[in-house]
Order: C-alpha cells, then structure tokens, then sequence
C-alpha cells in the first residue's frame, strides 16, 4: 500500500514539474502556448543599456507571445494587423510569434506588400523631409542622422521594407524607446515595438525577398 502510495505522489510531482515547464492561456478566442511577459527586464545590448519595461502596464495582449494561427502564408513571413495593433511572425505547424506594435497616425498609415530588404542593429535615424517640414526641430537630422541611442526613435533595431521593384517604401519595422504609444496610432507611419520584441524580431528575420511583409 505504501509502495502504491509513493508511486501515485511520485506521478503527481511529475505531472506538475511538466505543466510548469509552458503557460498555456486564452486570448479572446486566441489560443497562446506561450507568453514572455518576463522578456523585459533590463538588457544590455552593444554596450548599449536598455531600460526594464513596467509590462504590467501594457495590456496582456499586447506582451509577447506565441499562439495559435492557421495561415496559408510560409514560414518566416511578416503580418502586420494595423487594426488590432499586432505583428505575428509565422512560425509553420499553425503557430506565430504575436507582438503588440504601435503604427501610423491616421494619414500616414500604409498598408500593403514589401519584403525586409535589409537590418540593422541600433541604426542611425534619417527622418523624410516631408516629417522635418512639419517638426522643424528635426531637420537637423535629415542629412546628418541621430546617432543610435537609447533614445534614438528607432529604438535598438530596424528593418527596412522595399516593394518588389527594389525601391525603398521609407517605412520600417523598428524598436522605440516609448514603450506606452505600443496599441497606439502614434508613429508617422512606420511600425513600432518595444526594444526588447524588436530584438527578438530582429534575430528570427532573414533578410531578402523572401521575408515577406504583409500589411493589412
């Protein structure tokens, strides 16, 4: 009886030891397997010093994680739902990574088809001219940039989108230091996320035109 006992507790502890191993939740009618609400702390990347974001100020949703989402398109392809203020990364097998993002004001929002032409870590930022004519204080920047920073506006990565002509859109998936304008329409077009999911962005993202981008 008492080898039973042991043996019924000892399955217990491992039914729970491989329960706590993922965090499954729902989302709407969203199933997430897994959510990296801890993944922004502080980070220290290129010597630069990222500050922790207070997450729990964000909604849930917005956190980054990975759910359910049958889609046609392939593996390493790029959705952005402007509506809803989400990026999902197609991972295959009916799955994607989701990150909250915020975009354009109304007026500068673009939707549409490019791919990732190229990426760079903590970039020099070159806002258009047309942003300078409207924000004096930035043209400055047009020619000789704003050397990469913590507070640099495109955050600790950028990837730049070109249309299938090769010709550079002017838009970008980047980081921003403004973690709170993330489900927001607050940026002059480009498509934005917290530092610490651009990174996670960044490093899953191969460049060429088979990195897709589809914006809805």
């Amino acid at each position: 009886m008492r080898v039973r006992t042991l043996v019924t507790a000892f399955g217990i502890m491992l039914s729970l030891g491989a329960a706590s191993c993922s965090t499954t939740a729902e989302t709407g009618n969203i199933e997430t397997s897994q959510i990296f609400s801890d993944s922004y702390g502080k980070v220290t990347d290129s010597g630069y010093a990222l500050p922790a974001i207070p997450i729990k100020k964000l909604d849930t949703k917005f956190h980054r994680q990975i759910i359910a989402y049958p889609s046609t398109e392939k593996r390493g392809t790029v959705i952005v739902d402007t509506k809803n203020r989400f990026l999902y990364y197609v991972l295959g097998g009916g799955k994607a990574v989701r990150y909250g993002i915020g975009i354009g004001k109304q007026g500068f929002a673009w939707k549409g088809e490019a791919y990732i032409a190229w990426k760079q870590e903590w970039p020099t930022w070159h806002p258009p001219a047309e942003m300078a004519e409207r924000k004096p204080e930035y043209a400055k920047y047009v020619e000789k940039g704003q050397e990469p920073s913590i507070s640099n506006p495109l955050g600790a990565r950028a990837m730049y989108l070109f249309d299938d002509k090769g010709k550079d859109t002017l838009f970008r998936i980047h980081g921003t230091p403004q973690w709170n304008s993330i489900g927001t329409a607050a940026s002059s077009g480009c498509i934005r996320m917290i530092n610490q999911d651009v990174i996670d962005l960044y490093s899953r993202v191969r460049p060429g035109k088979g990195a897709r981008v589809v914006v809805l």
